[in-house]
């Protein structure tokens, strides 16, 4: 009964079937550990946070580099802000109210600067609505946090933004906005002046219980499904097989090689020929005789014509429909929202600090555009962006540009070309 197993084809289901369950636990089990990770790294994030307020304030030397263990630690500075270097990060949120971050460079004792989160207020990005940084010689102490990345949840990555203005926080965009270093890490105060509120810490990178970590949940349940798919469907084909294997030698469904037949005869009429006997069999136990098919019919012949010529023509104008709605969509985006467009043409890295990048623009002479760059380590780590304001009145523009950066670049890369959205 057994015997088809031997067959190619149950050789190469069962090799399968051994493989994939194996395989699908493995890759479940591995998810399940990386979220166990995160799980592990968002209960010691959350205990740093709890004893933070209970640990002294760190020198900022002693600080830096910032580590996953360090994101979070009181940490002082001592300096004087550079009141020309001011910046405004909008669209943060803070208790359900979008607002703006105020930043300013915190020059310290060995020349680089330290960027300081003095606090957040309500609205618009304006600088007039921002306070001045007090003068003279300060110390600061705030809580430590790493430099923001694309991969930070509420930061703006695609450039663009008005002069004085930030998408991100990262000495990878202040060292193009300032004449000197920049240290990769920034501090928030948590009893900022005046009208100014706290912008509360964020978690280090990799330690939250984010969208990624749940994912890992997910895909584990999926891997686990396929495993048991697996086995289910080789069950279910076994199954089938013995069913057939068991009808197939049933003695209810032999058949009869001589089955009797019954000859019909008629007597023909005076004057036509006579008709052969019409032999009919019986039917085979357990079966119904066939009934004789009817040939279709012309008129349901031209109704499924009919039929098939509207749903042509139906998918005919839907699909130009819907070719010519987003060829619509990507012309008003590139010439309505872009207005502007730019190729990247070669780049040179010049030193461990400078790349060189060449590149083309193409816009409308009355357009001010804006290409934003950024440069990429060896890790892929971004260590440079800037934005590149085009004012010439040309609707085509090559030329050259620097890009200063934290570390040695590898890769430079175009985000994006847009219009101008303030001066």
């Amino acid at each position: 009964m057994y015997a088809f197993l031997n067959t190619p084809r149950w050789w190469a289901i069962n090799l399968l079937a051994v493989l994939a369950v194996p395989v699908c636990l493995f890759m479940g089990g591995w998810q399940l550990d990386r979220f166990g990770a995160s799980v592990a790294s968002h209960r010691e994030a959350e205990r740093r946070e709890a004893s933070a307020d209970r640990q002294p304030a760190a020198p900022l030397a002693a600080a830096l580099p910032v580590t996953r263990e360090s994101v979070g630690r009181p940490t002082t500075a001592t300096g004087h802000y550079d009141r020309n270097a001011q910046f405004l990060i909008p669209d943060r949120w803070l208790d359900g109210r979008r607002g703006f971050y105020v930043l300013t460079l915190l020059r310290t004792g060995n020349g680089a600067a330290l960027p300081v989160v003095r606090g957040w207020l309500p609205g618009d990005a304006r600088p007039a609505a921002a306070p001045a940084p007090p003068p003279g010689r300060v110390t600061v102490t705030g809580v430590l946090q790493a430099s923001e990345d694309v991969r930070t949840r509420g930061v703006d990555a695609d450039g663009g933004l008005p002069t004085g203005r930030l998408g991100l926080i990262n000495a990878a965009s202040l060292v193009n906005l300032v004449p000197y270093p920049v240290h990769d890490a920034w501090i928030t105060l948590p009893d900022p002046p005046g009208a100014l509120r706290a912008v509360p810490p964020a978690a280090a990178p990799g330690t939250g219980l984010d969208l990624k970590a749940f994912q890992n949940l997910g895909y584990t349940g999926e891997w686990f499904v396929f495993a048991g798919f697996v086995v289910f469907m080789w069950f279910r084909l076994f199954r089938g097989e013995v069913e057939q294997a068991r009808a197939a030698t049933s003695p209810g469904t032999a058949v009869s090689a001589t089955a009797p037949a019954t000859t019909v005869s008629g007597t023909a009429e005076p004057g036509t020929p006579a008709q052969p006997p019409v032999t009919a069999q019986e039917p085979v136990s357990g079966q119904a005789p066939f009934p004789a098919l009817a040939p279709p019919r012309r008129s349901d012949m031209a109704a499924d014509a009919r039929k098939d010529r509207t749903l042509k023509i139906t998918g005919a104008l839907l699909g130009t429909a819907l070719f010519a709605l987003i060829t619509y969509a990507g012309t008003t985006y590139v010439t309505g929202r872009q207005a502007a467009d730019g190729t990247l043409i070669a780049f040179e890295t010049l030193s461990d600090r400078t790349v060189q990048a060449r590149l083309e623009v193409r816009k409308s002479r009355e357009t001010v555009a804006v290409c934003t760059v950024r440069t990429l380590s060896a890790r892929g780590a971004e260590v440079g962006r800037r934005d590149i304001r085009f004012t010439e009145p040309r609707d085509h523009v090559n030329t050259f540009v620097t890009v200063r950066t934290t570390q040695r670049a590898v890769g430079l890369e175009l985000v994006g070309c847009r219009s101008a959205t303030g001066p």
